[in-house]
């Protein structure tokens, strides 16, 4: 089999990139891409192409994606994860109701800028190599859609919810945004994607238990 689309549930701690690289060596194929990263910090769905299905990436790419994160207020960090660096914090004294407030502001179509620990690049250079650098840039604002927001349980000081939302959305950027919006801050501590597009995670391969073997097999 010398190409196919591989629904992989990334495990924590990888960069994309890193998936990408091990597909390559257990396929034997040089022309592997992903389709939608995810941060280190994340797992869950991740499409990978391999070979001539590479074509497909940037259409797979473009689907909705489902989320279930959870979400520490009063505390910023400079990536908006629990991988970053503490740069604020704040005392929480906010209700369950005041937070699901906040969260109607961030339905539905919205504005949105990219955080600086990302894979966007600004001249060739992705932005995450920038801030590495201590170097910030202004960042565009985009348009994004968030079809579903609901807080799915509330442990103060952190809460969980699931999101559905178009290409191109960060949930790490719509925690701090909410932060911000709220007065205390926020950043994400865990993020799962549940699905990409008709790409869901009941249906993904652990990327530990792919090998040549059953590659091959498919």
């Amino acid at each position: 089999m010398q190409a196919g689309i591989l629904n992989l549930d990334k495990p924590q701690g990888m960069t994309s990139h890193d998936v990408v690289n091990v597909v390559r060596r257990i396929t034997g194929i040089r022309k592997v891409g992903h389709a939608g990263a995810l941060d280190p910090l994340a797992t869950g769905v991740l499409l990978i192409c391999v070979g001539q299905a590479t074509r497909l990436a940037e259409y797979l790419s473009a689907s909705h994606k489902q989320y279930q994160a959870t979400v520490r207020l009063g505390i910023v960090t400079d990536t908006y994860d629990a991988d970053g660096r503490v740069v604020d914090a704040s005392p929480v004294q906010l209700t369950r109701e005041q937070v699901e407030a906040g969260l109607d502001r961030f339905r539905g179509v919205i504005r949105q800028v990219p955080p600086m620990y990302s894979a966007i690049k600004q001249h060739g250079v992705p932005l995450h190599r920038l801030a590495r650098e201590g170097i910030v840039v202004e960042r565009e604002e985009r348009q994004v859609h968030i079809v579903e927001l609901e807080m799915t349980d509330w442990a103060p000081p952190s809460f969980s919810l699931r999101a559905t939302c178009s290409a191109g959305t960060y949930i790490r950027s719509l925690a701090h945004d909410l932060g911000q919006y709220l007065g205390c801050g926020a950043h994400v501590t865990h993020l799962l994607r549940t699905a990409s597009g008709s790409f869901s995670l009941e249906q993904a391969v652990p990327l530990r238990e792919l090998s040549r073997e059953n590659w091959l097999s498919h």
